[in-house]
């Protein structure tokens, strides 16, 4: 089974049913255009944040051969970093899909990827980078990357390709220009210029197809926020001692003074522009460096020489992620020993060894060029570390292991044992990506285990696995463990909005206890969990109010504690007030006819065991995707038995237009005094069933409540929400009390 498969858990037994519908009708909704008749139909369309890909199964037949595992790689993990995101292709599905999102607005590059070592390119989409032909690019457009954005036609500047001789005759060499809106050849004053290098392995194109370099400059310009300059991108490695000055000086009406003269660069360009400027002072006058990691180099600096010769030292690093953390922190605590005048802009908080904390680094360095700047802080949001970041030694236990940023930021760094010291390829699998969403961020090997940084992670509960070679496997030094999932981990990042899932105070929560019972439609014993809120009373005059919660296909009765961190959530809002006193039963619905189950079996055993009503109007059932589909159909054949009804993920039906014959509407109104639908966003591959779904009861007339799209995939992080919002509002006619206001769908 691939590995990318593994983000549909917990639907295992209604995927291939739905799979072929859903995923299709999704990608409608995700802003698909139907294609040209004489062209192939785009295999990525993006809506409102929302990437969506569908990939022929003949299309990666033709290009990869026989492939157990197709992912896309591209720039959509944890700050930015590229992750791989699992296509998935089910039955007789005629293509490999998936969704991702909402994006943050920025710049994407993706490829396919088979069983790790076929790389393929996007054939339907006509951008490309010239460094590396297999990766496409999109642009999710939105403030926080309007610098990335098209200005107005003629408003921006030039962009062409120069070439030049190379160090022999016979080598032609080449280099993107950029010249600002309005350039004048002629200009009496000739133009400050300033060289842009690229990073590793990269060539002077990347600056443009990656870094939006002439985007940014242009907007810069019409915002006129820099000087007019012209913009040399080169992949010389040695700019200064190259060709390039000379055939520029000869082509471009641009200074030779040294003093207007700028070099940047991006990752092993950065590293070579603070170089030049240490060790051959007075040949430019500004220099930047953008995530250069720095080598343990015994550099002679002279200091008095270098502070002559710049107006400008600036360094830029991303966060924990990037390897140009730690020599950045240990660069700048060597500038100042031998008191070099520098400036740091701070730990870019959102983004790692990548393009999207480049294109800031440009952003915030091209302003500060060939002008007067009063303002030598950090960019704003960035900040300052106190020390360098070092995880725990190899070996050490338990893992992963959460580090705290100076803002607050949490990162966690996952490692392998050595019992992986002879894989090809590691990667953590996790649900960390935008809106919940589960990519794979690779591991790099270190010595005998393999090791990985991932954040920042906003405060919520993480579930993940390691893939080994394209075999799933446990982090055995993580003590948690999941029954149904033998393969997954978990942990939690606190905060504020994570408080709901954490634990109380010992002494403080509900009691949980398994009951077991007959199971006369599976012919065996079965087992329950059942939680009984603080200060339960057996004796008590009044049964209490009983909610009976279904789990989701391929899971059991206990992964409501063990994923939907159950206990915890109830155990909170109870504390909180704001939950009435229940009893929660959590049954085990693996069984081919739920309602006989349910109402013959596991109810009989709970009121055998605990002191629950069985008045209709104080019994609730809720469940998640296969529990949902079960649940209506409960309410379909013994409408009012439950009064209170809640569907996380789930449909009346598999089919894309369900059909509602055999609800009865009046019975359903009369003794239902809630029924609460909820449903993920578009990545939820039963959204748009859960949608057609509501679409059926208003035909017939049946009332319900939706509780709007809840931001999240067909995963936990959706349904933790999503009861988070129903058991709040369950029995409140009875307790006498309203609702408060609650963490839930929005």
């Amino acid at each position: 089974m691939s590995a990318s498969f593994h983000h549909q858990r917990g639907t295992r037994r209604l995927l291939a049913a739905l799979v072929t519908v859903s995923m299709g009708t999704a990608t409608a909704a995700a802003g698909a255009q139907p294609a040209a008749a004489d062209a192939a139909a785009p295999w990525l369309t993006v809506s409102e944040g929302f990437a969506s890909f569908a990939v022929p199964a003949e299309a990666i037949q033709n290009t990869m051969g026989n492939v157990s595992s197709v992912v896309v790689e591209g720039n959509f993990g944890p700050s930015s970093n590229v992750s791989e995101l699992g296509l998935v292709r089910s039955g007789n599905s005629t293509a490999w899909t998936s969704i991702i999102g909402p994006l943050p607005a920025g710049l994407y590059y993706y490829r396919l990827r088979g069983d790790y070592t076929k790389v393929v390119k996007d054939s339907t989409n006509p951008t490309s980078v010239t460094s590396d032909p297999t990766w496409s690019t999109f642009l999710v457009p939105g403030d926080s990357a309007r610098y990335l954005a098209d200005v107005a036609p003629g408003q921006g500047g030039h962009v062409e390709t120069v070439t030049y001789p190379g160090a022999t005759a016979q080598e032609q060499r080449s280099a993107t220009v950029w010249t600002p809106p309005g350039y004048d050849a002629d200009r009496r004053r000739p133009y400050p210029i300033l060289y842009l290098l690229p990073g590793e392995d990269g060539g002077h194109a990347d600056w443009t197809e990656l870094g939006r370099a002439g985007q940014i400059l242009d907007n810069l310009s019409v915002q006129r926020r820099i000087e007019p300059m012209v913009v040399v991108m080169s992949d010389e490695d040695d700019v200064s001692r190259s060709p390039l000055p000379r055939a520029i000086d000869r082509k471009y009406n641009v200074t030779r003074d040294p003093r207007q003269q700028a070099i940047a660069g991006a990752s092993a360009g950065g590293v070579q522009a603070v170089r030049t400027a240490l060790t051959r002072t007075g040949s430019f006058a500004y220099v930047g460096s953008f995530g250069g990691v720095f080598a343990d180099e015994g550099l002679r600096v002279n200091a008095k020489a270098v502070n002559a010769s710049l107006k400008l030292l600036r360094l830029y690093t991303g966060n924990m992620t990037d390897p140009a953390y730690n020599p950045t922190y240990r660069l700048l605590r060597k500038l100042d020993k031998a008191h070099v005048r520098h400036e740091f802009d701070g730990v870019n908080p959102d983004a790692g060894h990548n393009w999207k904390a480049w294109q800031e680094n440009l952003t915030d360095f091209a302003p500060r060029l060939f002008r007067p700047v009063s303002n030598h802080r950090p960019s704003r949001g960035h900040l300052v570390p106190r020390h360098e970041f070092t995880p725990p030694a190899p070996g050490t236990t338990p893992t992963p292991w959460l580090t705290r940023e100076v803002n607050g930021d949490i990162f966690v760094t996952a490692e392998t044992g050595t019992e992986f010291a002879g894989a090809e390829h590691v990667t953590l699998w996790g649900n960390w990506a935008p809106g919940g969403s589960w990519v794979n961020m690779p591991l790099t090997r270190t010595g005998d285990r393999w090791r990985v940084t991932v954040g920042p992670l906003k405060p919520w509960f993480y579930y993940y696995k390691f893939i080994v070679d394209l075999a799933s496997k446990k982090d055995t030094s993580n003590p948690t463990s999941i029954t149904t999932e033998p393969t997954w981990s978990s942990f939690l990042v606190p905060g504020r909005e994570s408080r709901l899932l954490a634990d109380v105070p010992a002494g403080k929560g509900g009691a949980v206890n398994r009951l077991t019972y007959q199971s006369t439609v599976a012919g065996e014993a079965r087992s329950a969990y059942v939680w009984t809120p603080p200060g339960y009373d057996p004796a008590r005059p009044t049964p209490y109010p009983v909610l009976y919660l279904q789990h989701g296909g391929g899971q059991n009765y206990t992964d409501w504690l063990e994923m939907g961190r159950a206990k915890q959530i109830l155990d909170n809002e109870f504390l909180d007030g704001s939950l009435v006193p229940m009893v929660v039963v959590m049954g085990n619905g693996n069984v081919s006819n739920f309602p006989k189950e349910l109402l013959e079996n596991i109810v009989p055993a709970a009121r055998a065991g605990y002191h629950i009503s069985d008045d209709p109007a104080r019994q609730a059932l809720a469940g998640l995707s296969m529990g949902g589909f079960q649940t209506f159909d409960v309410l379909k054949t013994h409408p009012g038995e439950f009064a209170y009804i809640g569907a996380f993920s789930a449909g009346i039906g598999f089919s894309p237009t369900p059909d509602p014959t055999g609800y009865d509407p009046a019975a359903i109104n009369h003794g239902t005094k809630l029924l609460r639908i909820y449903t993920g966003n578009v990545t939820d591959f039963v959204y748009p069933i859960t949608l057609a779904s509501m679409a059926a009861f208003d035909r017939i007339g049946v009332r319900y409540e939706f509780a709007g799209v809840t931001p999240g995939p067909h995963g936990w992080d959706t349904w933790q929400k999503n009861l988070i919002d129903f058991a709040p509002r369950l029995f409140r006619s009875e307790a006498g009390t309203s609702l408060p206001l609650r963490l839930g769908a929005s």
